[in-house]
């Protein structure tokens, strides 16, 4: 059982390999009725495919997504929703050097150790290339929460590249669209650039942070103890390829406050909802929801492909040195953005539904 699903209600199911002839998704438990269309999906898959500038990968593949099934005339129907995505730029003469030989950072050997076989042309199914389908199904989330929490917004950026942050001080969300690395800070845009030029041209890369926040979250998402729905965002953002932590609010500074500093404290608002005076807890006190915006980070890890010689193994115990040729990202954090967005939105809709079967949305009163 490789366990290539996720999810309670809304479950997806992912498929295929990079330099397979295609990959993509199958979604169960969408509800009918949703309006749902091949271009809105591509909206989100725009955002995330390779090529579009010297920054990422230079693979260019229009990640055209087709709709299969679940869908009649722009309506689902509540059966599953098949997602295909052809693989259409493959060059798997690239890694033909790298067949019996193990890329540090990779999951080359894992794979080997694990199951005796893998496929080196790209990773295979451990590529990021299979964060493709993720978005086509973060799509279909986000067009049913649109229809069931109109309102409920989710946006990510980067916050960091490598030692570099962004300055809160400057962030202007419009900013964001603006430049290649989806960042609202645009001074750190600016600075980026000629950060990344330099190690793309030297055959580096760099980690990178991103953060996710979903605003008009309903209080009453998730449950006290084995379906938390930090928790959920956590495996859901760790499952990323290259991710290598995650924080929920605070986050690891939480461990710097004082309970004083760190309780964020609550007053009646004048519409008779609950207002706080701050997020330390990024949305979720017992792995509930509260109302207030959720926010999530994830720490990206540097790409492992490079074009630096690195000491390895070969398959048959040898001393070997490796570079990793090919096409690949300097800092695959930028086009981790959309992937992380489309993990929000699929477990948002998932508790939403969980939420929906076992209290039908009823809500404990105030005031």
């Amino acid at each position: 059982m490789s366990l290539n699903t996720f999810g309670h209600l809304f479950r997806v199911t992912t498929w295929g390999e990079s330099h397979g002839p295609a990959l993509g998704a199958t979604v169960d438990g969408c509800p009918p009725g949703v309006p749902i269309a091949a271009a809105d999906l591509q909206h989100w898959l725009d955002r995330r495919k390779p090529g579009q500038n010297k920054y990422t990968t230079q693979r260019r593949e229009a990640d055209e997504v087709e709709i299969l099934s679940g869908v009649f005339e722009g309506l689902s129907t509540g059966t599953p929703i098949q997602l295909a995505i052809q693989n259409t730029d493959q060059r798997s003469k690239d890694y033909g050097d790298i067949a019996e030989k193990f890329r540090p950072g990779h999951a080359d050997i894992t794979y080997w150790q694990k199951y005796g076989i893998r496929d080196p042309r790209g990773g295979g199914r451990s590529s990021a290339r299979e964060t493709a389908a993720r978005v086509a199904a973060g799509g279909v989330a986000r067009a049913a929460l649109a229809a069931l929490v109109p309102g409920l917004t989710i946006t990510g950026y980067m916050v960091q590249m490598g030692p570099r942050t962004a300055d809160r001080a400057r962030f202007d969300m419009a900013e964001i669209e603006r430049n290649p690395f989806w960042t609202p800070d645009a001074q750190a845009a600016a600075d980026w650039a000629g950060y990344l030029d330099d190690l793309r041209k030297s055959g580096n890369s760099v980690g990178a942070v991103v953060e996710v926040v979903a605003k008009g979250v309903p209080p009453g998402l998730g449950a006290p103890v084995y379906a938390k729905l930090d928790t959920e965002l956590a495996a859901a953002m760790m499952s990323i390829n290259a991710v290598k932590g995650v924080e929920i609010g605070e986050g690891m500074g939480a461990a710097a406050l004082t309970g004083e500093e760190n309780a964020d404290e609550i007053f009646m608002g004048d519409d008779g909802v609950p207002v706080f005076s701050s997020n330390h807890a990024g949305g979720i006190l017992g792995g509930i929801s509260t109302g207030q915006d959720v926010v999530v980070r994830f720490a990206v890890k540097p790409t492992s492909s490079i074009l630096k010689p690195r000491q390895t193994i070969s398959k048959s115990g040898d001393t070997a040195e490796i570079i990793t040729k090919g096409r690949h990202d300097p800092c695959v954090g930028i086009r981790a953005v959309p992937v992380g967005e489309a993990m929000m939105a699929c477990v948002l809709l998932d508790h939403l539904l969980l939420d929906r079967g076992q209290t039908g949305g009823v809500r404990g009163r105030i005031g």
